[in-house]
């Protein structure tokens, strides 16, 4: 055999190792990859029992800093704005660096932002350790979609994300109730502390797990608004934009109006929110199971049911047993419809998922915001009736501007 057929041999020899060594990561990447999605999951229920946890909290809060009730209730909404500052400049400010290191900052930002929580002597820190609660949130979320796509055959994103809304959901359910129950034996330190050590093993299981994730070229380019000049994306942010506020202008005074309307009982209130809780964990496995073959009609129908429960619940409140029912298809539906809209940004900027998941989550949080704030006056100035109607007008609307979306990925599809 002479050299240059030794040689021939030798780069070969070389391309079967290269293309036995790309075959085994296939067979290795899928578990992999389904442990980094869990990983995440679990941080993800870390960040929202954080987030939600000072509601069953605030009286001791209060009490042990000197503060009035109101003034601690400050700690949630200064979380949600810098949750909203973070989502829009993250892609941009993040755009040179390996995804999975930024992905971990965040997880490790919510550790810090515990431990300061837990050890703060006045109000200024306090707030300083839910500031930094609020950039791990904005954070962790802008950029969950696009690692999920990265992570995941496309075929199972949405599987990926509504294990990532499944842990939402849990943690968005247990997070009071179980605050108030810790609080009791462990004070309110305490009970902010024991999602340390949570965090602490989501972030060890997402470091072992995760592969390394190099930014891409467009990650982070130019503006996230720059994105709403394109039809499909400013009619599906319209769409979620009014869902979410529709959403919480009634969710958020579900506890007053159970117990003034309904005359539900604490116990049979809890109850009530857990099993909305529970169902909407179910949603989220049922609903993704469809996503992949029905995105636009899910997407359209999710508020067109809710609007139909809302006013529902305007005729039949005054009674316990229909009024449950309600409240679990409400769960149901609900809890599954950030899974949706998170498979439709995977599919309308595939090729920008960075900075559209920016702009999502911080339309997501500005629309919490502003809707629980209308529900609220309307609450006040004209009865409950009112922000459940409004509440209904909201969602209906989330409808049609997700039939427009859905209208409009049609036309371009068929141009």
């Amino acid at each position: 055999m002479g050299p240059a057929a030794a040689t021939f041999r030798g780069v070969h020899a070389g391309e079967r190792r290269i293309m036995q060594s790309a075959y085994d990561e296939t067979l290795v990447r899928p578990r992999a990859a389904w442990g980094a999605v869990a990983s995440m999951a679990l941080c993800v229920a870390a960040l929202i029992a954080s987030e939600f946890m000072p509601v069953s909290l605030l009286t001791p809060i209060a009490h042990d800093l000197g503060l009035a009730e109101g003034q601690a209730g400050q700690s949630i909404s200064i979380s949600g704005l810098f949750a909203v500052v973070t989502s829009l400049f993250v892609a941009g400010l993040t755009r040179r660096i390996d995804r999975k290191i930024v992905l971990s900052s965040f997880s490790l930002l919510l550790i810090v932002s515990g431990t300061v929580v837990t050890f703060a002597p006045d109000y200024s820190i306090l707030m300083l350790g839910r500031a930094l609660l609020g950039i791990a949130i904005g954070g962790f979320w802008s950029m969950s979609t696009a690692i999920v796509m990265r992570l995941l055959p496309e075929d199972s994103v949405p599987r990926g994300l509504a294990m990532l809304n499944a842990g939402n959901a849990v943690a968005a359910t247990i997070s009071a109730p179980l605050g108030s129950f810790l609080g009791a034996y462990v004070g309110w330190r305490g009970a902010f502390f024991l999602v340390v050590p949570l965090t602490l093993m989501a972030l060890i299981w997402q470091w072992v797990s995760m592969p390394s994730l190099p930014p891409r070229r467009r990650a982070g380019r130019g503006n996230v608004f720059r994105l709403l000049w394109r039809r499909q994306v400013a009619l599906g942010m319209t769409s979620i934009f009014l869902l979410f506020m529709g959403q919480f202008a009634l969710f958020t005074y579900l506890r007053p109006f159970l117990e003034s309307v309904s005359g539900y009982s604490v116990s049979a209130l809890s109850l009530a929110l857990l099993l909305m809780g529970l169902a909407g964990v179910a949603g989220t496995w049922c609903i993704s199971r469809l996503l992949r073959t029905r995105l636009y009609s899910i997407v359209i129908a999710i508020p067109l049911v809710m609007a139909g429960i809302a006013i529902l619940l305007i005729a039949l409140g005054s009674l316990q047993v229909p009024t449950a029912l309600l409240l679990i298809a409400w769960g149901f539906f609900g809890t599954a419809a950030p899974v949706g809209w998170g498979t439709w940004l995977s599919r309308v900027l595939r090729d920008d998922a960075e900075a559209g998941g920016g702009l999502q989550v911080a339309i997501i949080q500005l629309a919490i915001t502003i809707g629980a704030a209308i529900g609220g006056l309307l609450f006040d100035w004209t009865g409950w009736w009112s922000s459940f109607a409004v509440a209904a007008i909201l969602l209906l609307g989330s409808s049609l501007a997700a039939a427009a979306a859905w209208f409009e990925w049609e036309l371009s599809h068929e141009a």
